[in-house]
């Protein structure tokens, strides 16, 4: 359904990659931080490996709207 309007657009195409990584971006963050905020409130004892391991998921998931300006600057 989306595919057709996408294919109509005329201009600058390369913004809508970084717009939706970006998007992409916040929900992973957000489901991230989700579950991290679950599993302490399931296992407290356990929130320093916790946290490390959602820093680096985050780090990850942000990583993406990087390369995303990367693309869109290189063309």
């Amino acid at each position: 359904m989306i595919l057709p309007l996408l294919a109509e657009l005329s201009g600058n195409i390369g913004n809508i990659h970084v717009g939706l990584a970006a998007l992409g971006c916040g929900i992973g963050v957000g489901l991230t931080g989700l579950g991290a905020a679950t599993a302490v409130g399931r296992n407290p004892g356990a929130a320093t490996p916790i946290l490390v391991q959602a820093i680096l998921a985050i780090a990850f998931t942000e990583a993406i709207v990087f390369y995303a300006l990367y693309l869109a600057h290189a063309q």
